[in-house]
């Protein structure tokens, strides 16, 4: 067997966590299955598998590998039939992707359906996080990034997220409703950290082209944008946030929009990606389509409440 080979047989076995079953469904001798995985180990110079007398089970070389193995035999059989003809279903293998919580749950997720029902052996990993993720370490085809992104990276601009500054009804009846900024010294801050335990920038305001901060008080701290969203809605606090993620929150009164004249600059949201290799028709496939879902997405923020 050539190392393709063998990459096809670790990869078998490492679904079905079985050599037994790994060879019967290649149609080989499973003597022949467990030899090219052994070679395939002392090519790597890599332990992939735990093997017991029970199951088999990847090691975490064997996981590492296996995600790459199975990229890598995706992109071998788009290369195989790249000069056949196109179909709805010529493109297959995965793609992993990852942006905020409710940039998935409003936006991508409701459309997934209409890029996998034309493509259904295409297979998407969607990770959502508030933490800045790895691209390359972590295996992702492509992030959706707000901000700047790191050196090294390639950013596609998207949008700008115009932000907005909330309360629950519950905390303005509380509280008050802030007027200027130095009320809002007599105010709580929901804190938002990407790491709990650093402090917060603040309440962020927009003067000029200058971009500045006011410390305030706050009982509760979070790390993500669904708790941010719902600490808000709780009546613990204020909070600064993209109005698109917010925006039928507000239409149903569950929201207030509060100092409209001292907003935070808007957010740049970008689909970023590595410039390491060029990406597979699948991977653009995503991509395209991740772009034109989010642009449209972000065209809802409108002149807003």
């Amino acid at each position: 067997m050539n190392f393709l080979e063998h990459m096809r047989v670790f990869s078998r076995v490492a679904e079905l966590s079985s050599f037994t079953q790994a060879a019967d469904h290649l149609g080989l001798p499973r003597a022949t299955v467990s030899t090219s995985v052994q070679q395939l180990e002392a090519v790597l110079g890599a332990r992939l598998l735990h093997r017991t007398t029970r199951k088999v089970l990847l090691t975490q070389d064997g996981q590492a590998f296996y995600e790459r193995c199975t990229d890598a035999l995706a992109d071998m059989d788009e290369l195989q039939t790249m000069f056949q003809q196109k179909n709805a279903n010529s493109l297959k293998g995965r793609v992993r992707i990852d942006m905020s919580t409710v940039m998935a749950r409003n936006a991508v997720l409701p459309r997934l359906p209409e890029l996998l029902q034309p493509h259904p052996q295409l297979e998407v990993e969607v990770s959502s996080t508030e933490r800045r993720v790895d691209l390359v370490r972590e295996g992702f085809d492509c992030v959706l990034r707000a901000g700047k992104p790191e050196p090294g990276l390639i950013a596609k601009p998207l949008c700008e997220l115009r932000m907005v500054n909330v309360a629950s009804p519950a905390y303005v009846a509380r509280h008050g409703l802030p007027q200027t900024l130095a009320d809002l010294a007599a105010h709580r801050l929901v804190h938002y950290t990407s790491v709990l335990g650093s402090k917060s920038g603040g309440f962020e305001y927009a003067q000029g082209e200058v971009d500045k901060a006011i410390a305030m008080q706050g009982q509760v701290s979070v790390n993500n944008a669904e708790a941010y969203q719902a600490a808000c809605v709780a009546g613990l606090g204020l909070i600064q946030a993209p109005y698109v993620g917010l925006r039928d929150l507000l239409a149903s009164g569950q929201l207030l929009r509060v100092l409209p004249a001292f907003e935070a600059q808007p957010m740049p949201l970008s689909l970023v990606y590595a410039s390491r290799r060029n990406q597979s028709a699948r991977v653009r496939l995503v991509m395209d389509w991740l772009a034109r879902v989010v642009v449209e997405h972000c065209a809802q923020q409108g002149d807003g409440p």
